[in-house]
This record gives structure tokens, C-alpha cells and sequence, in this order.
């Protein structure tokens, strides 16, 4: 079992620390609490994100936000990406995209991939800042070549599309596999559709299976649409799994 017991001059890393929390949350909930109050840099950034997500401590969404910004002033560049986050999505503080693109970029321009693909979503849809595709593709490839894999799963998209960008169909499918083996739904049902209108059925169909046990809700829903209209009938089956899927999550 691990041993919750910290001393002072021990310094946390952000492995361990997750580790005692798969283990025993709200064990871990109070180490990290007192690691934090004791200037533990990731141990700040990390209490954040239970308070936020209320893992083996209550959850308190302004409090969480507190945290971030102890941390991000220390520059914990996540912990500036989630203080980007709160301020998008109204997280213990008025929702406010213009703040959160400044966040965003503040990590962004210090290297953090996901502030490059909040950011760049912020710019693709022209929320709290300006709309700019190419600077949102910019960063989109920025943070895929870091290994990003929803960021892949995009650069893929608008290769493929040829937007803001020649068209690249070649290129588009090894970004889209790239994604899809990174671990993002998105990419792994834009690579099933690729390796579909391949006539790579099963394989398709296995990446698709992938993209099922991942998504969320609303994923789900444009996802079982889509399958509806496969021409391959065991694609088109795909549909219902990914409708009660959809069921399951909404009862959980």
C-alpha cells in the first residue's frame, strides 16, 4: 500500500501523486492538501483539479479555482490552462472566453500542448477573441506535433477538407491514425471512416468499437447519426451500440 505519510522536505511528483489517488482517494485528497498548503507546486495544481472534479474531496469549483491561479503564478503551465478552462466554462467564477483566450495563451506561447488546442479552439469559433482559422491551425499542428492526439484529429479534418490549407488527402489519413492510436474518439471514428471508404471493414470496425468505449454523450449522438448512413450493413449496425452506449451513460 502506499505510504500517505509525507514529510516536509518531500517533494511530490506528479506520478505518485496520481498513483495515491487511484489507490485511495480521499487518503490521497488530504496529502495532497497538506503538500499544497506547504508550497508543493504540483501538489497545488493537482488540488485544483480534485476540487474541481470533487475526487476524494467535496467538490468546490471557486475554491479549485483558487488553487490553479496559487499555482499558475508559480508557472504550472496547466495549472494556467485550467484557469483558462474555468474562465471558459463558468467554473466557480462568470464564464468569460475574452479571459480564458488569455490564459490559454499565456501556456500556449510557454509550450503546453492543450493550451494550444483551447486556444485554437477559442479562435476557430471566434470566442472571446477574434476568429482566425489559420492561426487556429497553426496551433492545431503546434500542439499535434507534440503528440496532442485530439489536436492530430483536427489538423486531419482540415486537411482533408482543404480548409484555410491546401488539401492533403494523404496527409489528413496519417494524422487521422496518428490520432486514432493517441487515444481520441474523434480520431479513432475519422480513421474508421477512412479505412471504410478503403473497404478495410474490419478494421474499421475496430476502430470504431475504440471510438464507442471512449466517447461521451455528445459525441455519441452525432457518431450514431452518422452510422446510420454507412453503406456497409455491419457499419450501419454500429449504430444501435453506440445509441445504447448513449443510454448507458445517461442513466450512470
Amino acid at each position: 500500500m502506499t505510504d500517505f505519510r509525507l514529510r516536509r522536505e518531500e517533494t511530490l511528483d506528479a506520478e505518485r501523486l496520481r498513483a495515491m489517488l487511484d489507490e485511495s482517494p480521499a487518503r490521497a485528497a488530504q496529502a495532497i492538501l497538506i503538500a499544497a498548503r506547504e508550497g508543493e507546486l504540483e501538489a497545488q495544481a493537482l488540488l485544483g483539479q480534485i476540487l474541481l472534479d470533487g475526487q476524494g474531496i467535496a467538490q468546490d469549483q471557486a475554491l479549485a479555482m483558487r488553487w490553479f491561479g496559487i499555482a499558475a503564478q508559480q508557472g504550472h503551465l496547466m495549472a494556467r490552462n485550467m484557469l483558462g478552462r474555468c474562465h471558459e466554462h463558468g467554473w466557480g467564477c462568470s464564464a468569460d472566453a475574452a479571459v480564458a483566450a488569455r490564459h490559454y495563451r499565456v501556456a500556449a506561447e510557454a509550450g503546453l500542448d492543450w493550451a494550444m488546442y483551447n486556444l485554437a479552439n477559442l479562435l476557430a469559433t471566434g470566442r472571446g477573441v477574434l476568429e482566425d482559422q489559420p492561426q487556429a491551425l497553426g496551433l492545431y499542428r503546434r500542439a499535434a506535433e507534440r503528440g496532442h492526439a485530439k489536436s492530430m484529429n483536427l489538423v486531419g479534418r482540415y486537411l482533408e477538407e482543404g480548409r484555410f490549407c491546401p488539401a492533403d488527402p494523404a496527409g489528413a489519413v496519417e494524422w487521422y491514425r496518428r490520432s486514432a492510436q493517441g487515444g481520441d474518439f474523434r480520431g479513432q471514428f475519422s480513421y474508421a471512416a477512412v479505412l471504410a471508404a478503403q473497404g478495410q471493414i474490419e478494421a474499421a470496425l475496430g476502430w470504431l468499437r475504440e471510438a464507442l468505449a471512449g466517447g461521451n454523450l455528445k459525441f455519441l449522438a452525432v457518431a450514431s447519426q452518422a452510422l446510420e448512413s454507412a453503406q456497409d450493413v455491419r457499419i450501419r449496425a454500429m449504430a444501435e451500440d453506440y445509441r445504447l452506449r448513449m443510454e448507458q451513460l445517461q442513466v450512470a
